[in-house]
This record gives C-alpha cells, structure tokens and sequence, in this order.
C-alpha cells in the first residue's frame, strides 16, 4: 500500500494506523502513522490520501473490529499533527474557495449550464479544486472544466451528486436538535421507505419525517430492523389466537413494548404481551 501511495517502505517498516476522516464528503480510510507518533480521537492531522494532500480528524486506533464498521475505506498516510502554520493555510484556502466558488457560479452562468453549484473543496496541498453540484440530468461541462483550469492552473474535477449529499456537505443540525447523521458517522446512505415509517407507527405527513434534504428521514432506518424481528415474533393483526383467557383476535401490535391488542369473542378488547398468545389459529 505504501509503495503504490508513492512511499518507501524503507523506514517504515513498523508502523500503526488509524481510522481517519477527512474531506468535504467525510471519507473513512485507515492511514498508517510511523511507530513514534501516537493520536487520540479529535486530533486533527494532514494526511496524504490517494487524493492529494488534506486535512483530517483521528477518530480511533484501526482495530479490526473498527475496519470492520468502513464501507471502502480509502488510505493513504498521516504526516503530521495540524500545527498553527497549517491552520493559518487553512484560512487563506478557504477565502481561496469562495472566490473559486464565485468563479464557477459566473462561468456557469455564462454558459447557461443546466447545474446547480453547491459546494466546492480545495485540497489542503492544492493537488485539485473540487466542484460538487446537483443537476436533473447529465450535464456536458467539459467546456466548463477548461473555463477552470485556465483560471485557478490547477487540476478540475466535477462530481454530480445527489440531495442527501448535498446534505451531507451543507445541513448542520437536524430536527432532533443534533448535527445530522450525513454529516457525522454514516458513511453509506442506503434508501429509506414509507413502509418504514409505517412499521414504527411515525407520523405519515412528509414535512415532519423528512430530513434536511427533503427526503425520508435516515433515522428511520436505524431502528428498521429491530421493528421487523420483533414484529415477525407477534401475531399480525387480523390473526386468531387462544391465550389462557380465550379465543381473541388480534386487532394490532405494540411492536416496541411487544404487545398486541386483542378483542375476546365477548367483546372485551385488551393488551397483552406476546408471550400470553398460547397458539395461532389459521
């Protein structure tokens, strides 16, 4: 790994690594740090990513129980803590990219380009500028990339994405009063459903299970598949049963407190645990 990063692994034979996140998107990779030097979690470092050169946060040691949690991560190298020369770069990069993000605004503009520009990332070693946008379909800004290149001498990229992405990059808090998911530990945004919501029994108006990026709320997720075990353990609604009270039909369940309501064939309509049902009628 060393050897294709471009390092020599003369030297560096023994070496420790960590699960570091860096970049506008919040990528996760393993990064090898030389034996000497130790991080904790918060530290913020300059790593050398297949990417260029940029601007991290250790989050712990790459145990293999803490790889075991990244989706492909990337890795690369940690060179050295962030110290105050670099913070002050920092600065001046990011005053760089609100003029680069004024530069590609007015040449989209002039070129009446179908995108919408939402963000833009300037490596901490100036390898690249990166311009994220959202667009309803392709977009042919090869023109566009060469508008760039010619104004900031530097590699161009353009990546399309997506409005949970674009979440990702800009929301900062959710409804729950915490910084988004997005934008903090997920590292994969996999489809959430209304099926979901109806399962844990939320609220079906979109405004209010609907995230910072107007779709379904990624929370819902979470909790989705203790919601499905135990909800395959009770009884559907509509099923006939017999407990040590009666026969009954189940009228719905408690998924969370594992509980179903019940109505005995004299009417009475009751809660009971689901380990009172004795047997399942067809």
């Amino acid at each position: 790994m060393l050897l294709r990063l471009g390092f020599s692994s003369q030297g560096n034979a023994m070496s420790n690594q960590y699960i570091v996140r860096h970049g506008a998107m919040r990528f996760l990779g393993e990064f090898e740090a030389p034996t000497e030097q130790t991080y904790r979690h918060g530290n913020r470092v300059i790593v050398r990513s297949e990417r260029g050169h940029e601007v991290g946060e250790v989050l712990c040691p790459a145990t293999e129980r803490a790889k075991e949690f990244l989706v492909k991560p990337t890795e690369g190298r940690i060179l050295r803590p962030l110290n105050r020369a670099d913070m002050n770069n920092l600065a001046r990069i990011e005053e760089a990219e609100k003029r680069e993000y004024e530069a590609c605004e007015r040449f989209i503009q002039q070129r009446n380009l179908p995108m919408h520009l939402v963000d833009v990332e300037h490596l901490f070693g100036g390898e690249r500028i990166i311009f994220y946008f959202l667009a309803e379909k392709r977009v042919d800004f090869r023109e566009l990339v060469k508008d760039l290149a010619r104004e900031f001498q530097t590699r161009i990229e353009m990546r399309q994405i997506g409005v949970r992405d674009e979440a990702k990059l800009l929301a900062d808090y959710g409804d729950c009063g915490r910084p988004v998911c997005c934008n903090t530990h997920m590292t994969s945004m996999p489809p959430v459903s209304m099926r979901m919501a109806k399962l844990q029994k939320s609220t079906l108006d979109p405004t209010k299970i609907s995230g910072r990026c107007g779709r379904l709320k990624c929370c819902l997720r979470f909790e989705n598949e203790v919601y499905e075990e135990f909800s395959r353990s009770l009884p559907a609604p509509g099923t006939r049963i017999v407990t040590n009270a009666g026969k009954a039909r189940v009228l719905a369940q408690e998924i969370l407190a594992r509980k179903i309501l019940v109505e005995y064939e004299d009417g009475r309509r009751v809660i009971i645990s689901g380990d009172d049902v004795l047997t399942r009628l067809k």
